[in-house]
């Protein structure tokens, strides 16, 4: 089950610095980029198995401590890029979470391939014709 947004920031830490891109002079003089470090082992709201899942899934955005980075340095605001990288957190969380329904296979009807090998046949009647008589 994906954790509220209140029981996510009782668990992170935000990291500020100084971004590059848009902003003019405003980018040397603010700490509009934020960086967000969340840990699934510390996280309390998540069950044993939901966190083996997380940690599986999300290996490769892991760093050695088992810590989850995400940054946001696209908005002049630093409030902005908080919450995009709150934003993105919890699309992470869902999609690590996430389990996907088992395909039920289905039978193809028997009029589909009927239908459909009848086409296959009228084509290729279609296309005999077109060839140039054999002289025998």
């Amino acid at each position: 089950m994906l954790p509220s947004r209140e029981d996510i920031l009782k668990t992170v830490t935000f990291k500020t610095s100084r971004s590059g891109g848009k902003g003019g002079q405003n980018v040397n003089k603010v700490s509009s980029k934020v960086e967000l470090i969340f840990n699934i082992a510390e996280a309390s709201f998540f069950t044993d198995e939901e966190r083996l899942l997380l940690t599986e899934r999300l290996e490769g955005r892991m760093d050695q401590e088992g810590n989850i980075h995400v940054v946001s340095q696209e908005d002049r605001s630093q409030l902005l890029n908080k919450e995009k990288t709150i934003a993105k957190l919890l699309i992470l969380l869902k999609a690590g979470l996430h389990v996907q329904k088992k395909r039920k296979p289905t039978k193809i009807p028997k009029a589909v391939i009927r239908k459909r090998l009848e086409n296959k046949q009228s084509t290729s009647t279609k296309k005999v014709s077109r060839k140039r008589p054999q002289l025998d």
